[in-house]
């Protein structure tokens, strides 16, 4: 299910917790794609809060919005940069981005393998594309109150195994969100020696979202569908003699 783009807004730009999520992931983003010079960025989904580093040396930055999540605009005090869209139809030309940025894109949706069908297409072939979702082993994704709590959580082989089905091969998988999301002065005061001392502990102690990069596997693998089941037909008739022609 969707998140209505004013409560996603409210809670990154108007909320302490928010802020320090959106420090968080944005560190961590920055550490997989230290430069953007001269490439094409887009970011899917609400990926708005971790896309401003990559404004000052990408060659285009622009920001997709599910129509069910609807769209804002984007950069503040900037010309919009942010288009609203069809969650399986984007308006981006095949092969034409380099770094590709899913928050809030894939586990909020309800046609996820369309998203990831869209990701596939959209990618040049040697880009690289980040996902973050919820870590369905934290309590992020369990306590109500922030975007993580109302999408579908993931573990680490779901994610990479999902990501693997749509030609996408996995290379650099980190955690953040390790604080706890908890709104207060003391929570907010620790949060980030928090996240210095999480990126110690293993993925399944309590990060709050699972980043994944990947990149794009050219060709493509077959997936199992229909000519694989052409190719190795039923022996349903197996065993009954071939009368010869009167």
């Amino acid at each position: 299910m969707h998140i209505d783009v004013r409560d996603l807004r409210e809670f990154y730009y108007a909320s302490a917790l928010g802020r320090s999520v959106q420090r968080a992931l944005s560190d961590q983003v920055v550490r997989l794609w230290p430069s953007a010079k001269g490439q094409t960025v887009v970011g899917y989904g609400f990926a708005v809060p971790i896309l401003r580093p990559f404004l000052k040396d990408a060659r285009r930055v622009a920001a997709l919005m599910p129509a069910r999540q609807g769209a804002m605009h984007w950069p503040s005090g900037s010309p919009n940069q942010s288009v609203l869209c069809e969650e399986t139809r984007w308006p981006v030309e095949t092969g034409s981005i380099d770094k590709l940025l899913i928050l809030h894109g894939l586990d909020t949706s309800e046609h996820s393998a369309a998203v990831l069908e869209e990701c596939y297409r959209v990618l040049e072939p040697a880009g690289s594309a980040i996902f973050i979702v919820p870590n369905r082993a934290s309590l992020w994704a369990r306590r109500d109150g922030t975007p993580f709590s109302f999408a579908r959580p993931y573990t680490a082989g779901q994610l990479e195994s999902g990501l693997k089905s749509h030609g996408f091969l996995p290379r650099h998988h980190v955690t953040a969100l390790y604080q706890p999301p908890w709104d207060n002065h003391f929570w907010r005061r620790v949060a980030q020696p928090i996240e210095n001392i999480g990126q110690y502990i293993p993925t399944w102690w309590g990060g709050g979202v699972l980043i994944l990069e990947v990149s794009k596997q050219v060709p493509r693998p077959r997936r199992p569908g229909l000519g694989q089941i052409i190719s190795r037909p039923l022996g349903m008739l197996e065993g009954i003699k071939v009368t010869e022609p009167i």
